[in-house]
């Protein structure tokens, strides 16, 4: 102890002049302790004391992120654990603004639950700290930290609203498909410590530490690394926990799972690429075949087994699979300087799932059930409702004149670039899979609006949709319209 006694003090001064730079996540800390305290003792004077008290914790660390976003910051901090630039903040921007929709999805659909949502909206707080966290770490101890907190966080979500056995069920496959992934993924990361020495994936010494290595180890280590960042991305072979998970979880749940978190792991996962493709060495083009090989059986296995769904919150499972590998393919393309196509197309991957999801859980409240064959002839008695969906749908397919469109292009667009230029094999193989799965997410998407509006139901029924709910899933259809007709809206911002 007495040998770290000089060091101390430069400690102390590393660490308070870091803390302004974290006033985001600090807001989110606090926002957290409120939350908890608001749900013990003031709840149960006015219900929505932990609700406002979680929204205006967003807004507030939202303003920090705006006014770092504004000064155009490039800094690390508590010993370049952690990395802030334009890149990141523009990231954890998504990921609030994704938060706080969801946020009032769940406070909407679920504010007369007999079970107090106080302690939701805490976990949920806890999970966006995790997910920031991930957007700016460049310390694998800090980066398992943060996917840990994230996924702990989920499981608690998943299985807050448990009250039938398929629900408990999709909580347990959850926690015990997660638990394994996180002991191989820290099992590669003490590899990974082992060869280099160092913990911060973007520095010199460690990039030299996993050429020196033994090639065998160095891919073994990486393969077991892409286990963790598989299992919160949901892509093959660490897919198989989705299906299962988000048709058992509440939709609410459903709605975050499917996107918030792929938002910040495919920042990091963008971040590592950018570092490691860089180097010319066999374990940067060994990452990149595997980075493509997983994108095209990804999107091959989601689209392809999606066309066999019957249940929505179930074909939405394996779209968000089959997407997982158009996102990867952005991730290949990103460079530093050029982050606006991956972030523009997160954006939009957002608002195009939490759509959906929010008319889904419209139609279950009154069905009771998500089976596609159940919207028959709904469409002539709620044609705004199936109007929108349809849109989203078209969007998700990547049609005109959708943001959703637009997003694909770009993606494609970039890859196609990078083929001309490298003439890779790989490259010219995402391209011809993407544009075919693409074709093929039309037979499963057009499944609602054919029984919406071309298939007549058995009765008439009579629903009352909640209007602030249904609003908040209109909006989110008029901005992926809006952002089709005028991209540069948010490429601009980014």
């Amino acid at each position: 102890m007495f040998a770290f006694s000089p060091y101390i003090s430069s400690f102390i001064d590393q660490i308070i002049s870091s803390v302004p730079y974290f006033k985001p996540e600090l807001t989110l800390i606090v926002t957290f302790i409120g939350t908890i305290l608001a749900s013990l003792f003031l709840d149960r004077y006015w219900k929505k004391t932990s609700f406002t008290m979680t929204l205006i914790g967003l807004l507030l660390s939202g303003c920090y992120l705006l006014g770092q976003g504004l000064s155009h910051i490039e800094i690390t901090g508590f010993f370049d654990m952690i990395h802030i630039d334009d890149f990141a903040i523009s990231a954890r921007l998504i990921i609030l603004v994704s938060t706080v929709l969801i946020l009032l999805f769940i406070h909407q659909r679920h504010q007369h639950q007999e079970r107090p949502l106080g302690d939701l909206y805490a976990v949920l707080l806890t999970a966006t700290l995790g997910l920031n966290l991930l957007t700016m770490s460049s310390n694998w101890l800090m980066i398992f930290i943060a996917v840990e907190t994230v996924s702990i966080s989920s499981y608690i979500m998943v299985g807050y609203f448990s009250s039938s056995k398929v629900q408990s069920e999709a909580a347990m496959k959850y926690v015990l498909f997660g638990s394994v992934c996180a002991a191989v993924m820290l099992y590669g990361l003490s590899l990974l410590y082992g060869f280099t020495g160092n913990l911060n994936f973007d520095t010199q010494s460690h990039i030299a530490g996993l050429i020196e290595a033994p090639q065998i180890m160095v891919s073994l280590a990486l393969l077991f690394l892409l286990t963790g960042i598989g299992f919160k991305l949901s892509f093959f072979p660490f897919h198989v926990w989705s299906p299962d998970v988000y048709q058992g979880a509440p939709t609410v749940i459903t709605t975050y799972l499917a996107t918030v978190p792929k938002i910040a792991v495919v920042v990091l996962l963008s971040k590592l690429l950018a570092s490691w493709l860089t180097v010319s060495f066999y374990f940067s083009d060994f990452l990149a075949y595997v980075i493509m090989g997983i994108a095209i059986a990804t999107m091959l296995i989601g689209n392809l087994a999606a066309l066999r769904q019957q249940d929505a919150k179930r074909m939405m499972a394996y779209s968000s699979i089959g997407h997982t590998g158009i996102l990867l393919m952005a991730v290949l393309v990103y460079q530093n300087n050029e982050s606006n196509v991956l972030l523009f197309y997160l954006s939009i991957y957002a608002l195009m799932n939490i759509a959906v999801f929010i008319f889904i859980d419209a139609l279950e409240v009154h069905i009771g059930h998500t089976q596609i064959d159940s919207y028959r002839g709904l469409g002539k008695q709620f044609p705004l409702l199936f109007t929108a969906f349809s849109l989203v749908l078209i969007a998700l397919v990547g049609l005109p004149p959708t943001a959703g469109f637009v997003g694909k292009l770009l993606v494609f667009s970039k890859v196609f670039e990078q083929y001309q230029t490298f003439q890779s094999f790989g490259l010219l193989a995402l391209l011809i899979v993407g544009a075919l799965t693409s074709v093929i997410s039309l037979f499963y998407y057009f499944k609602i609006p054919l029984n919406a509006f071309l298939k007549d139901g058995s009765t008439q029924q009579s629903f009352r949709f909640d209007p602030l709910l249904l609003g908040l899933g209109l909006l989110c259809t008029a901005v992926v319209i809006l952002l089709g007709l005028f991209p540069d809206l948010l490429l601009a911002a980014f």
